[in-house]
């Protein structure tokens, strides 16, 4: 096999999710699971679906995608940073300048509070993972708030 065009398209990891389990679910049936060609390939693809399931990809859909992707068009954004967005799911401003290139000069502080926002509202998120996020900065506040006064 040749490879002709290494960059012929990015995908998300939800992209990625969907197709090695549409890829599992057709291969079900067939039997020649005993070459080592096909053993490597079933060991990849249930490791990366056991990875992904842990991700937020696994509550993401096609039109998540799509509304995610509209939204980002009021950003000027590549199309790499964003697809680094969709996948990380960052929630702070830090983790945006660590996917933005040169994000100190191509967005201000509001931008990137939009960028969270869009980000939060666009995408689904692990609920539990959410809610341990929030008490942990709500303790830090209060934290802070204390060394204040």
């Amino acid at each position: 096999m040749e490879v002709t065009d290494a960059n012929a398209a990015m995908l998300s990891n939800f992209e990625v999710f969907q197709l090695l389990t549409d890829l599992k679910e057709q291969r079900k049936g067939t039997k020649n699971k005993n070459s080592t060609g096909q053993q490597n390939l079933n060991t990849i693809m249930y490791e990366t679906l056991k990875y992904l399931s842990k991700t937020p990809c696994k509550l993401q859909s096609p039109e998540i995608l799509r509304e995610f992707l509209t939204a980002m068009m009021d950003h000027k954004l590549t199309r790499a940073e964003k697809l680094q967005l969709l996948n990380h799911r960052p929630r702070t401003a830090v983790e945006i300048q660590l996917i933005v290139e040169e994000s100190e000069e191509r967005l201000t502080e509001q931008q990137i509070d939009e960028l969270i926002q869009t980000i939060t509202v666009c995408l689904p998120g692990d609920p539990e993972e959410e809610q341990a996020t929030e008490m942990q900065q709500e303790q830090a506040d209060v934290e802070a708030e204390d060394e204040e006064d």
